[in-house]
């Protein structure tokens, strides 16, 4: 359950009071507070530079721009959509391997949280020849390394593409829709392994490996989509919910000259997931995560590409789950770069060919949260970490022994970086919550600035006018001894002889984080507007959340809920014991595993909490999907309390307080069941409540007008009953 929080709350305010200047609604919209960034930055491999997706406003065109790391000079526009007729506004562009050429997307139609089909243009940049694909949508076309073919999914099967003869190859023939998916992935695998492309090229371009989905014993989910028809459609789809069946999955890898298929022998696991694949330096291996259904026992193969025979390089067991990622990594002599929380930390581990540990690279009580990549000139390692606090984010090179590491950060805060191919120079991306996001280059010898690139001073010097009121971070100890990262926002005109009223925010699912110091997301406008209305708001990230290593992060397995209800509950009594709080006065909100937080917490805390509003949340862990749920709890069949004793549908008849329940109809994430099994539960209990059900809208709920409605209508329910 991955939530992308857009959640862009407004109220219509009276325009700008003589000190200071409200937010609205409309200004928040219509991007007054956006900052600039970099679209579809690409470093390239095959030179120094780096390119851009830019729309030029005066043409009205969107163009790929070609920039020096060295100097941050534009060297040139590789395509600009207005010189060639025909061609649509670029949503996104890949290389081939000798960047040459381009793909590029356009017409964009989004299917799930990832997956989208398009309509591909091949672009040879040299000649500057434009060749629009097909006549018709295809998804997650790929070029060989060797840029003389591009394999591609369409109507759940593979194809590949000869660029010279145009001549296409199917690999696969049985796909069919809501039975079999062949190199793309499923709804669950999607959402909850973060991949859509399951097929990947050999590195001599001779071979292409596929995970195989048979879904067809998988349960289906039907939603009606109203779309203003007379008769409304009704949209049904494979969805796998706790304890279900899933796909059965299988691997397979095509020999494109022979157009031969062999399948990897996967006989000795049962009812299993394969997380990754991916193709070795060596074009004939091939590697493999596969995982058992409980998620705490990972192995890592290594596939003979012509035999399909397979061996377990690495083996990785956890007692409570076993986290999937991309950056394992292969050096050239097939030795490879691997992350695990082996030691209570996530790290970075050095592997041989053969799966033998060489070295623990990083070691310490913070957590590695980015690998950007392995200089193999100099053996050094470049990545991401929690060195300087778990609410920041800092660079750090270290060599592959271990030795010679070095900070290259100059600011507490968000640091982030896009390094050039030889290692030289980095774009670091940095804000923290009092800096908008500001891009630099930076040399990496030493961490230094050499030039700025985007500092957004139009947005500092803009937000001037509203006087804003600043996010304060804290360590919240409540009184079971837990101490918990937290923020406050409190009026900038904040008086400590007067009773606030306080709404806490947060999300809580295993391994998120809402406390960082990072520039504000839209949501932190409207917490700042509350402020603006005399609230304070506060967030507690509690136990269950991540970057303080696996026990905190691990601490709720098989009862998710338990804990994190005590933390919320717990804080809530601390910051309602300060003396500027109304304790009477102590609101909840959070969407998605927030809204199931926030509708616990009402139910369960129901002394502490006067309101909550919940959006979009799951009400019973039986009803989501078995990836996630099953991670975490493992099935209803072996753990039925940890289910039922933290489903908020079995606590209704707790209710005290003011409850908002918010849902979107087309929600293919948290289905809407969750929101009508929460309204029977209440209504059954004899409970009154607020809701809103929002016709056709997925998870995020977006649309026109509708995130306007929608937050004006959660702000009014704070003012009346907070």
């Amino acid at each position: 359950m991955k939530l992308n929080f857009y959640v862009f709350i407004l109220f219509f305010l009276s325009g700008v009071t003589f000190s200071q200047q409200k937010i609205t609604v409309e200004s928040i919209y219509r991007g007054a507070f956006r900052a600039q960034g970099m679209d579809e930055l690409h470093s390239l491999k095959k030179s120094n530079q780096y390119t851009v997706l830019n729309y030029n406003q005066a043409t009205q065109s969107t163009q790929i721009d070609l920039y020096d790391f060295a100097t941050l000079q534009k060297s040139a526009t590789i395509i600009d959509s207005k010189n060639h007729k025909g061609l649509p506004a670029i949503d996104s562009y890949t290389f081939d391997l000798n960047e040459k050429m381009l793909l590029l997307a356009c017409n964009s139609s989004p299917i799930y949280r990832h997956s989208f089909t398009a309509d591909y243009y091949l672009y040879d940049i040299s000649k500057n020849e434009l060749t629009r694909l097909f006549d018709h949508q295809i998804q997650e076309p790929t070029f060989s390394p060797d840029g003389k073919k591009i394999a591609f999914a369409r109507d759940n099967n593979l194809f590949v593409y000869d660029i010279a003869s145009k001549a296409t190859t199917p690999i696969t023939i049985d796909g069919k829709k809501n039975s079999v998916i062949n190199g793309i992935c499923d709804w669950v695998y999607e959402e909850e392994f973060s991949f859509v492309r399951a097929f990947d090229w050999s590195a001599d371009s001779k071979k292409i490996a596929y995970i195989r989905f048979d879904e067809s014993q998988v349960p289906e989910f039907s939603m009606t989509i109203f779309n203003k028809e007379l008769y409304p459609a009704v949209s049904t789809f494979k969805y796998p919910k706790a304890g279900e069946k899933n796909s059965e999955v299988s691997l397979h890898i095509f020999d494109v000259p022979s157009k031969e298929t062999k399948k990897v022998n996967l006989s000795n696991y049962n009812d299993f997931y394969i997380a990754r694949i991916k193709w070795t330096n060596d074009a004939n291996v091939l590697s493999a995560q596969v995982l058992n259904r409980h998620q705490d026992n990972l192995d890592l193969l290594f596939i003979d590409g012509n035999s399909a025979s397979k061996k377990v390089v690495l083996n990785e067991k956890d007692k409570a789950y076993v986290d999937v990622t991309d950056n394992l990594t292969f050096l050239n002599d097939n030795s490879f770069i691997w992350t695990s929380e082996n030691d209570g930390f996530n790290h970075i581990y050095y592997y041989d060919n053969k799966g033998q540990l060489k070295n623990q690279v990083t070691k310490g009580n913070w957590e590695v949260t980015a690998f950007y990549g392995l200089d193999e000139k100099t053996n050094t390692i470049f990545y991401q970490s929690t060195e300087n606090g778990s609410i920041n984010r800092g660079i750090y090179k270290i060599g592959l022994k271990g030795n010679n590491k070095v900070s290259l950060n100059s600011e507490s805060g968000t640091n982030e970086a896009t390094f050039s191919p030889n290692y030289d120079y980095y774009i670091r991306t940095f804000s923290s919550a009092t800096n908008p996001t500001a891009y630099t280059l930076n040399e990496v010898k030493s961490g230094k600035e050499l030039k700025v690139i985007q500092k957004n001073t139009a947005l500092s010097s803009y937000l001037k006018a509203y006087n804003l009121p600043t996010k304060e971070f804290f360590v919240l100890k409540t009184e079971k001894g837990n101490e918990l990262n937290a923020w406050i926002i409190k009026p900038k005109d904040f008086d400590s002889t007067k009773k606030y009223p306080v709404l806490m925010y947060q999300y809580s699912g295993p391994g998120s984080q809402e406390v960082k110091n990072s520039w504000n997301s839209y949501n932190d406008y409207w917490f700042m507007m509350l402020a603006q209305n005399g609230y304070i708001v506060a967030c507690v990230d509690g136990r269950g959340t991540g970057y303080k290593g696996a026990d905190f992060k691990k601490v709720t397995q098989l009862q998710l809920g338990k804990y994190e209800v005590e933390d919320q509950i717990d804080a809530s009594k601390v910051i309602g014991n300060y003396p500027y709080v109304d304790k009477t006065r102590i609101g909840i909100f959070g969407w998605s595993y927030g809204g199931f937080m926030s509708s616990n917490c009402i139910l369960k805390g129901s002394d502490v909490f006067k309101m909550a509003i919940a959006v979009a949340p799951v009400t019973n862990w039986r009803f989501y999907d078995s990836v996630y749920t099953e991670r975490y709890l493992h099935t209803p069949q072996e753990n039925a309390s940890g289910y039922d004793d933290n489903s908020p549908i079995n606590f209704t008849k707790q209710l005290k307080g003011k409850y908002l329940l918010i849902h979107g109809s087309a929600d293919d994430n948290v289905h809407l069941q969750n929101a009508m099994e929460m309204m029977t539960s209440l209504i059954q209990a004899n409970k009154q409540f607020d809701s809103q059900i929002y016709p056709d809208c997925n998870h995020g709920i977006y649309g026109g007008m509708t995130r306007i409605q929608l937050f004006n209508k959660m702000t009014k329910f704070i003012g009346e009953n907070l």
